[in-house]
């Protein structure tokens, strides 16, 4: 019980210290005198150094142990945390971020080892399950206290819980330890050339991601030059790797089809789930919700999101993966498909089914696939651990940034399309346009004594409502998409479980006849 606290703990450190961010950019934004892309950064700063961290915390680990892995971690944790509290300026702050994304990246390890020490080894899945569960928890839980640390502290009181946590959470890993693992030595000097190459790569990888959308893919010269310069780079340690006895990241094996399908399983999912972050909470944004209005919404997501971690816990074998991982795709695919009958006035009480069933379905999916890719990379050998832990926590954030990216340029490109089909038909020949604008200008009529300022005021009424309407249209069109995309995802797994089987049974008969 005890080292299970310890992983919640941690989960909760590690996951607020980015999503309480990530929710309330506008506060930060103001306080730090900055604009939207400039506030940008301090996420891809975060994303962009958290993503490369992953490629040593294994290695590191094995060689130097456990001790100095959880006091390092958690030590540089709490230093940059503290340091959070006296940014007064963007450059700071954006290297501030930079530095949390290297000193929170080994919470996420740390959470899962408590959390399945915890269990007896009979039942290390169903620890593996509920610790990926206390990394996630963070998610909705941020959106629904936020409002209140705003309150506290302004941009400030963000912080403090996530000073407080670490504070606590380094005296918890101290005084309740993990079990010693024996010490190997696994690094070698070509490790350093690998990461000083694997590292800038998978950075400008997250700078494109998340910057694409916000100042746009075709308007920003440089994101070419950053994404060619990545595949670059990835490409050369693709080579150095490859011939390498002891690599840091075995490429061949993650390059065997049940790798590459499990990646491309994990991205899809990330895509999907997006429909949370981009879709439900940018649709009820553009309808001119705040983030204290979307706290009843959280609190359904957040107990959803802990019941579909139960419920993976209890189910957590490598054999129902599959069946598993096709039930949270068609559960995906009805809350979107709910989620496309949306309107203008649609508010968050309508959309508590649908996004607890997107929340409870990815509760399901990840500690699957976690499980799945573990299995195959204990049964090649303890050096191919690492290599999956880059692909299971690469997969994750680039597929995150990816979905965001994609599902937020589809919406700004739809909503283009809806807003010049309305405005076209808004001509004041019509006698419904032109009543409507009357009514409108009426409504200034007790302060503005001149008719055609209220007109000109009735005209700024009259287009807000025609965006927001179009905005309402792209996001059914986006709920649709999701609804789509998570249905062909769906039958591609379907159509690999049907194929696994029969060729299971087919092997059966082969060894039965050979008998």
């Amino acid at each position: 019980m005890a080292c299970a606290a310890v992983s919640l703990l941690l989960g909760l450190t590690q996951g607020l210290g980015v999503n309480l961010i990530a929710a309330n950019l506008p506060a930060l934004q103001g306080a730090l005198g900055a604009t939207p892309t400039e506030a940008n950064w301090l996420l891809t700063a975060y994303y962009a150094v958290s993503v490369s961290a992953a490629l040593l915390l294994v290695k590191f680990r094995q060689q130097y142990g456990l001790r100095l892995f959880v006091d390092l971690g958690l030590g540089l944790f709490v230093v940059v945390t503290i340091a959070h509290l006296f940014v007064n300026d963007l450059r700071s702050a954006i290297a501030v971020r930079a530095a949390q994304g290297l000193a929170a990246a080994p919470l996420s390890t740390l959470t899962l080892f408590y959390m399945i020490e915890a269990f007896p080894a009979s039942k290390r899945g169903m620890g593996m399950a509920l610790g990926v569960g206390a990394l996630q928890i963070a998610l909705p839980l941020s959106r629904v206290i936020a409002p209140d640390l705003l309150q506290i502290g302004q941009w400030r009181g963000l912080l403090l819980p996530e000073a407080g946590l670490a504070l606590i959470s380094l005296a918890a890993v101290n005084f309740i330890r993990l079990t010693p693992v024996p010490r190997v030595q696994v690094f070698d000097r070509l490790d350093v050339v690998a990461f000083a190459i694997l590292a800038p790569a998978l950075g400008l990888f997250c700078v494109v991601l998340s910057q694409g959308r916000v100042v746009w893919w075709t308007e920003a010269p440089w994101l070419g030059v950053c994404l060619a310069l990545a595949i670059a780079l990835l490409t050369l340690a693709a080579v150095i790797e490859m011939n390498r006895s002891h690599p840091l990241i075995d490429f061949r094996w993650l390059a065997q089809a049940d790798m590459l399908r499990l990646a491309a399983a994990i991205v899809l999912f990330r895509i999907v789930l997006s429909e949370q972050s981009v879709g439900a909470v940018g649709f009820l944004q553009a309808m001119g919700l705040t983030i204290d209005q979307m706290a009843g919404l959280y609190w359904r997501v957040l107990a959803a999101t802990a019941a579909g971690f139960f419920v993976a816990a209890l189910t957590m074998k490598p054999e129902l993966a599959r069946p598993v991982g096709l039930a949270a795709l068609l559960l995906i695919a009805a809350g979107a498909w709910i989620d496309s009958h949306v309107t203008s006035v649609t508010r968050p009480p309508q959309l508590y089914l649908s996004q607890s069933l997107m929340a409870f379905a990815g509760a399901l999916f990840l500690p699957g696939a976690m499980l799945a890719g573990i299995t195959r990379a204990t049964q090649k050998g303890p050096t191919y651990i690492a290599s999956f832990i880059v692909v299971f926590s690469g997969g994750q954030n680039l597929g995150g940034l990816f979905g965001s990216g994609l599902l937020g340029s589809f919406v700004v490109l739809r909503e283009k399309f809806h807003s010049n089909q309305l405005t076209e038909s808004l001509t004041l020949a019509d006698p419904l346009v032109a009543a409507r604008l009357r009514q409108l200008a009426g409504t200034y009529a007790r302060v503005l004594g001149d008719v055609q300022l209220r007109t000109a005021e009735g005209g700024v009424l009259l287009a807000r409502a025609a965006t927001t309407e179009s905005y309402a249209l792209a996001y059914q069109d986006l709920f649709r998409l999701i609804a789509f995309l998570a249905l062909a995802t769906f039958a591609w797994f379907f159509f690999v479980e049907i194929r696994h089987r029969l060729r299971t049974r087919a092997a059966q008969a082969a060894v039965a006849g050979a008998a």
